[in-house]
């Protein structure tokens, strides 16, 4: 028998299907703030030894409906699928301004 996760979402524009490595989710929450984003899904989260530190994102590849992004933080990595229709730069720009929010 197998067990089917739950899909949670944060007004449906957040789709939570695995955990989030701490400190990640205040930030993909202010990156909903701006209309250009309609979702963000986190995937799996792996283990790395270069992740230290506040939580860093780093656009990646181009996928059918958006970007891919990489999340950095406490020592893990965590895949973003970010559905969009903006360029990738806007995207980052986007991304430094939702980080640099945090230190307010």
């Amino acid at each position: 028998m197998s067990r089917k996760m739950r899909l949670r979402a944060v007004d449906n524009r957040l789709k939570i299907e695995h955990s989030i490595i701490d400190g990640l989710r205040p930030v993909l929450e202010r990156l909903l703030e701006w209309d250009e984003i309609r979702t963000i899904v986190p995937g799996v989260i792996k283990s790395v030894r270069d992740a230290r530190g506040e939580v860093k994102i780093r656009v990646t590849v181009p996928t059918q409906n958006g970007w891919k992004a990489i999340a950095l933080a406490a020592g893990s990595r965590q895949e973003l699928f970010i559905s969009t229709a903006i360029e990738k730069i806007e995207l980052e720009g986007i991304i430094e301004a939702a980080l640099e929010k945090r230190k307010w």
